[in-house]
């Protein structure tokens, strides 16, 4: 296998991959930013990609949300989390954040640390970095002007950089979601504890358009565990909905829902089913069981079966 993830090495992103047995000894790339990684799938230079999709603070990742939405289709194979902390790691000369004048990361890592850097050094300015490693290497490279980067204790450590501060986040215990992509291929059978993912854009901005889409969740009793809107692109009112379910395609309610969005929705993206991360299952009502459903299907086919020719 060879897997591609939003590098450099150290990233969050690769402590992710890490979770992955198989990645532990297999050709790891990093890529620049979180489209070349899913682009070198699509173009089979690697099996699978790990990306971030989600933070417990800041919410979805736009740039991964619109990537596998759009171009050729891929699938999500399983989830990772990470639990999120940050240190200040600084130029050897620079000895009192006071001297801080710029600070580089990835914009996400910003945020979350955004309280603490307004309380300590207020006038730096924000240099964003395709990653938090990104951000931290260039205190290495004598062309960038950056003072100081946020980024993950593993990566200063390893790059031998000096830290000034640790545990700088906002809000400790904050979780990034990431997930493994790959191309379209066999669906991981369910595990009792599973999620789905898919695409719905929206086919025209109209009253009640958004209803039609919840209601076929709602109806079957499937719970949404993440639904974000993104634009397309192509003007104003014009929206995708991405949507995580708890459940599998192979159960009957989530299956169901997926037959009625497609009817409301049919350019709609499944972009799979695969074991949740978390591994709580969210309760299902007696009447929303695959044994319901099946006693249903099997009641309609009876009065089918009395249809005259």
């Amino acid at each position: 296998m060879i897997y591609s993830y939003l590098g450099p090495a150290g990233t969050f992103t690769e402590a992710a991959l890490l979770q992955v047995p198989s990645a532990r000894e297999s050709e790891r790339i990093p890529a620049a930013n979180v489209n070349a990684a899913l682009e070198m799938v699509r173009s089979g230079e690697a099996d699978a990609a790990m990306v971030p999709i989600e933070n417990s603070v800041e919410g979805g990742v736009s740039t991964t949300l619109d990537a596998i939405a759009t171009g050729d289709a891929l699938q999500i194979m399983r989830e990772a989390l990470v639990t999120i902390t940050f240190v200040l790691a600084v130029r050897q000369n620079i000895d009192s954040i006071d001297q801080i004048r710029s600070v580089s990361t990835h914009g996400h890592a910003w945020a979350q640390c955004r309280g603490w850097v307004e309380s300590n050094i207020p006038e730096a300015e924000f240099i964003p970095a395709s990653s938090t490693a990104a951000g931290a290497l260039g205190l290495l490279d004598e062309e960038t002007t950056h003072d100081a980067a946020i980024c993950s204790p593993l990566v200063a450590e390893e790059r031998g950089l000096k830290i000034l501060r640790t545990e700088i986040e906002d809000y400790a215990g904050a979780v990034t979601r990431f997930v493994l992509v790959t191309r379209p291929g066999p669906i991981p059978a369910p595990t009792g504890v599973d999620k789905s993912t898919v695409i719905l854009p929206l086919a025209e901005d109209r009253p009640g358009a958004l209803m039609e889409i919840l209601e076929q969740f709602v109806v079957r009793g499937v719970n949404l565990s993440r639904i974000e809107s993104r634009p397309t692109g192509g003007g104003m009112g014009k929206y995708f909905f991405s949507v995580d379910v708890d459940g599998h395609l192979a159960q009957e309610r989530v299956a169901d829902a997926l037959n009625g969005l497609h009817r409301v929705c049919p350019n709609l993206r499944f972009l799979g089913s695969y074991p949740a991360a978390e591994g709580i299952s969210s309760s299902v009502d007696a009447h929303n069981s695959d044994e319901a459903f099946s006693k249903a299907q099997d009641w309609v086919s009876g009065l089918r079966e009395r249809l005259t020719s």
